[in-house]
């Protein structure tokens, strides 16, 4: 299981957006970045800094994945036929806390990796605790029947700030969720703007 070293509330700050949509997230007070120089002036960013900002935000978005674990799924993006970016996305969506977390299972991302870890969700009937397992399109992700009551579950399930898109069907009563399809940059629910194509020319460059 990876470690994360940063708060997730820091990546808000850190890029100045409130990149999940919460009503919790700083930003929403306090737009400055964290630590003692936060508040300083901010210049504008170079090409390789704005790109290096829309690489940094959307690996934070999928719970901070470390560089090569983003690094990996990049490179099979590049490697299927089509637009790298969108690509790139269809990816990222897939990983198995990321439906988790699209079919509001649970409030967070970072809770749907450590909820995967935990061998709380089923795929096609069967255990998988490897929150980056890839699902298909078809499969049927569940909640096991002992974990269906848990705290977190209920909590996420009640969330007004988000609601389920159309490429996951999600039956809250029965806790199961079907991979309907692959998406594309305009049908996941980003809370900001995503910009894969600057992460292309980022790592065209770099």
């Amino acid at each position: 299981m990876t470690k994360r070293t940063a708060a997730k509330y820091k990546i808000d700050r850190r890029m100045g957006e409130n990149i999940w949509g919460r009503a919790k997230s700083p930003v929403n007070r306090r737009e400055y970045g964290p630590g003692q120089h936060g508040q300083r002036r901010k210049g504008k960013l170079s090409d390789f800094g704005t790109q290096l900002r829309a690489k940094q935000k959307l690996k934070g978005y999928y719970g901070d994945l470390t560089e090569k674990q983003f690094r990996r799924i990049y490179g099979e993006a590049e490697r299927v036929k089509g637009d790298t970016g969108e690509n790139l996305i269809g990816l990222l969506e897939r990983r198995l806390d990321a439906v988790v977390y699209r079919a509001k299972f649970v409030p967070t991302i970072f809770a749907a990796r450590q909820f995967v870890n935990h061998g709380h969700v089923e795929v096609n009937g069967q255990r998988v605790n490897i929150a980056s397992y890839r699902v298909k399109e078809g499969d049927v992700i569940s909640i096991r029947e002992r974990s269906r009551q848990l705290a977190i579950v209920l909590e996420a399930v009640g969330l007004a700030e988000r609601d389920v898109p159309d490429y996951i069907e999600a039956d809250h009563n029965k806790m199961t969720a079907t991979f309907v399809r692959t998406p594309a940059l305009g049908d996941v629910p980003y809370a900001v703007v995503m910009e894969p194509n600057l992460v292309v020319e980022y790592y065209a460059k770099n």
